[in-house]
């Protein structure tokens, strides 16, 4: 039987840093190229052929719209490729869960596609780039990855890009779930799935835009007034995302600055600062008078990604953009 081809899409990150010191904290991101590290891997003699193809050498914090449209086209150009098996983008953990939801809601759940990442650099001790890359192979390549849509691969776990979140700075254990937390264990020898495939045939929930608009992050905090939301909106901000207190709750002065940017057409979703929980309407805050939309079980980042990808849409309406968070 032929191995299967992978098609291996490098952003960079820490699964290919470069330490200053093997036992220090200090690297560089993105300084291995990818072909070295496609080099490295293959003295695993893993069951794949692995195609490599360099988007950036970037840290995560720096990816964007550029990075995010030849990511999308790649994958898309591999899902229609009978010879190409799965799709593995390495990627720094900083924005995983932006990428991975971006890519969810707008590629097909066909062909499995897999991010990957790494809490320490390739030459640290203790690095765990190798075995990460590893299990996303023995992932991508298993026949009943198809139809569940983008997943995130890190230690040896599988998480949903709906429901991954990165909840530590630096433990190697850094990624958490929510609602739900892994769907599958992997090693590079096994893979156990937790249950069926969900999103067998489905198509993707939003067209691909031509650009993304500004929408931003507001973190509330006690005490604050409303200037950091004018200066916002003074650029040019489409919609708003507050990461609020508790269950998404604000200084009354600032619910009040953002329910007048919904009246001038500016959508904003109440989001939590906490780690984790639901955001429900009308529980602490009235977002029916106000106007807002309850996040529901999206944090702040996964949040932007969605109305970012509602407003290049052409669904402004709260209503309608609530329909769209209350989806699971």
């Amino acid at each position: 039987m032929d191995r299967p081809q992978i098609l291996v899409l490098g952003t960079g990150g820490t699964i290919a840093g470069s330490a200053r010191s093997a036992t220090g904290q200090s690297y560089g991101a993105g300084e291995l190229s990818l072909e070295a590290m496609i080099g490295d891997v293959s003295s695993l003699a893993l069951d794949a052929q692995l195609l490599p193809r360099t988007i950036a050498q970037i840290g995560s914090q720096d990816i964007g719209w550029s990075e995010w449209d030849a990511l999308h086209r790649e994958i898309v150009r591999a899902q229609n490729d009978p010879a190409i098996a799965g799709v593995i983008v390495t990627h720094g953990t900083d924005t995983a869960e932006e990428t991975a939801y971006l890519l969810d809601l707008t590629l097909p759940a066909g062909k499995p596609v897999a991010l990957v990442g790494a809490m320490r650099p390739a030459d640290m001790v203790g690095s765990d780039g190798m075995r990460n890359f590893a299990n996303a192979v023995r992932l991508v390549s298993d026949e009943d990855a198809a139809g569940r849509g983008v997943m995130v691969v890190m230690g040896d776990t599988v998480f949903a890009a709906s429901d991954i979140r990165k909840a530590s700075t630096s433990n190697i254990d850094a990624f958490r779930g929510f609602p739900r937390g892994p769907i599958a264990r992997v090693t590079p020898s096994s893979l156990d799935w937790f249950a069926p495939a969900h999103r067998d045939a489905i198509q993707p929930r939003f067209d691909w835009p031509q650009k993304l608009p500004r929408v931003a992050i507001l973190t509330a905090g006690a005490g604050m007034d409303a200037k950091p939301l004018e200066a916002l909106l003074s650029i040019g901000c489409k919609g708003i995302v507050i990461a609020g207190m508790g269950q998404g709750n604000a200084p009354r002065v600032v619910l009040e600055a953002l329910a007048k940017a919904v009246r001038a057409g500016v959508p904003v979703v109440r989001s939590a600062r906490v780690d984790e929980g639901m955001v429900d309407r009308n529980v602490e805050v009235d977002d029916d008078t106000f106007g807002f939309v309850a996040a529901r079980s999206l944090g702040p980042a996964k949040a932007r990604i969605m109305l970012m990808l509602l407003i290049a849409n052409g669904i402004t309406d709260p209503a309608r953009i609530q329909d769209a968070f209350d989806r699971p």
